[in-house]
C-alpha cells in the first residue's frame, strides 16, 4: 500500500464523521427540529401504543391541538419580544362568560340571528382589553411583564367568577346557540361518505387562518421585524426608529386576542361559558412555545416552531393518556420536558453571548 493510500485510508473515517457531523448539525438548525424529533417519538411509542397510528387518535389529536395552538401562537409573540404573558387563562376565561351573557338564549343581551357574531365581537374586545392594557403597563410603567401578568391574570380570573355569580345561579352561563356550537363540531365543505360526514372541521379552518396570519406578521411585515428586533436589543431598536412601546403593547394585544379567540373554541366545545375555561393549560402553552424554539430571552421565534412545538406536546400527553399513566405522571413527565427545553435555550444563550 502506497504512502498516498494510507493518508486517503485514515481520512475516509475522519472524512465520515466530520459528513455526518455536518447532517447532524443540519437537523438541529431545521426549522424541522421539533417535526423530526415528534415523528421520531411516535416510531419509538408505537409498540406501546399501537392505536397512536388509527385514524380516530389522529383526529383526537388534531383536536386537541387547535385551541392550544392559538394560544401558543399568541404567546410566541409576546416571548419573541423578550416578555410572558401569564394571563391567558384568565383573558380566556372572561372571554368565555362575557360572550356567553351576549348570546345565551335564557336571558342574553343579544337575541337572534344577531346573537353570536355580536358574542364573537365581544370576546375579541375582553381579549383586545386585557392584552391593551397588559402591553401598556409593562411598556410605559415599566413593570416586568411577569408581573404584571400575574396580577390581570388574577385579577380577570376573579372578574370572570364575579361576572357569571352576577348573571346566573349556577356555575356556568349555558344554553348557547346552536350556531356558535357549530364551531366546534361543525364543518366547511362537508359531504356524506357511506353516511359518514367528512370535511374540514371549523376550528381546524380557524386555527389555519391565524397560523397563516400570524406567521405573515411575524415574518414577512415590518411589525414582524419590530418585535424581533425589540426582543432582540430594545436599545438598538429604539436607535434604528423603532416605537419600542408601540411594538411591545401590540404584541400582548395579539396575545389576548388570541386567547379570545381560543376562548371561542373551547366554548363551543363544552356548549358553555364557563370561568374556569383553560385555566389549567398555561403550562402546556409557555411549554410549547418554548419547546418549538422560540428564545426565552427574546429576539427569536418563528410561528412554524410553535406549530410543531404544541404537536409534540399534544402528542406526549395523548401517548400518556392512552399507556394509562396517572394525572401526576403526566405532569412531572411534561414539566421535565419543559424544563430540559428551558435549559437548552438558556445554553443556547450563554454560548452565543460568550462568542
Amino acid at each position: 500500500m502506497t504512502d498516498r493510500s494510507v493518508a486517503a485510508y485514515r481520512k475516509a473515517p475522519a472524512s465520515a464523521l466530520s459528513k455526518a457531523g455536518a447532517f447532524g448539525l443540519r437537523i438541529l438548525r431545521s426549522d424541522y427540529f421539533i417535526l423530526y424529533l415528534s415523528l421520531l417519538y411516535a416510531i419509538c411509542a408505537y409498540p406501546f401504543v399501537p392505536q397512536l397510528f388509527t385514524l380516530e387518535v389522529a383526529g383526537n389529536i388534531v383536536s386537541e391541538m387547535m385551541p392550544l395552538l392559538i394560544v401558543a401562537i399568541g404567546q410566541t409573540f409576546v416571548l419573541v419580544v423578550a416578555g410572558i404573558d401569564l394571563s391567558v387563562t384568565a383573558i380566556i376565561g372572561l372571554a368565555a362568560v362575557v360572550g356567553a351573557s351576549v348570546m345565551t338564549q335564557t336571558g342574553g343581551y343579544v337575541s337572534g340571528p344577531l346573537a353570536t357574531p355580536a358574542a364573537l365581537i365581544a370576546m375579541i374586545l375582553v381579549g383586545v382589553a386585557v392584552g391593551l392594557a397588559n402591553g401598556a403597563a409593562s411598556s410605559r410603567l415599566r413593570v416586568p411583564s411577569f408581573l404584571v401578568t400575574l396580577a390581570t391574570r388574577m385579577f380577570f380570573a376573579g372578574a370572570a367568577v364575579w361576572y357569571t355569580t352576577f348573571h346566573t345561579t349556577s356555575s356556568s352561563i349555558a344554553d348557547l346557540p346552536a350556531a356558535f356550537i357549530a364551531l366546534a363540531d361543525g364543518y366547511i365543505f362537508s359531504f356524506s361518505v357511506s353516511g359518514q360526514l367528512i370535511g374540514l372541521p371549523i376550528e381546524v379552518a380557524i386555527a389555519a387562518v391565524v397560523v397563516v396570519a400570524a406567521h405573515l406578521t411575524l415574518n414577512h411585515s415590518s411589525l414582524g421585524r419590530a418585535i424581533t428586533a425589540v426582543g432582540a436589543n430594545p436599545r438598538t431598536a429604539m436607535v434604528s426608529g423603532i416605537r419600542v412601546e408601540h411594538t411591545i403593547t401590540l404584541a400582548f394585544v395579539i396575545s389576548g386576542l388570541c386567547a379570545a379567540i381560543a376562548a371561542m373554541l373551547y366554548s363551543s366545545r363544552m356548549e358553555t361559558g364557563s370561568p374556569i375555561t383553560g385555566e389549567n393549560i398555561l403550562l402546556d402553552v409557555i411549554g410549547a412555545v418554548v419547546i418549538g424554539g422560540t428564545s426565552l430571552f427574546g429576539g427569536k421565534g418563528k410561528i412554524i416552531w410553535t406549530v410543531f412545538g404544541v404537536f409534540f406536546l399534544v402528542l406526549l400527553d395523548m401517548t400518556l393518556k392512552l399507556i394509562g399513566a396517572s394525572l401526576f405522571v403526566i405532569y412531572i413527565i411534561k414539566g421535565s420536558v419543559i424544563l430540559v427545553a428551558a435549559a437548552i435555550d438558556t445554553l443556547r444563550n450563554r454560548i452565543f453571548a460568550e462568542r
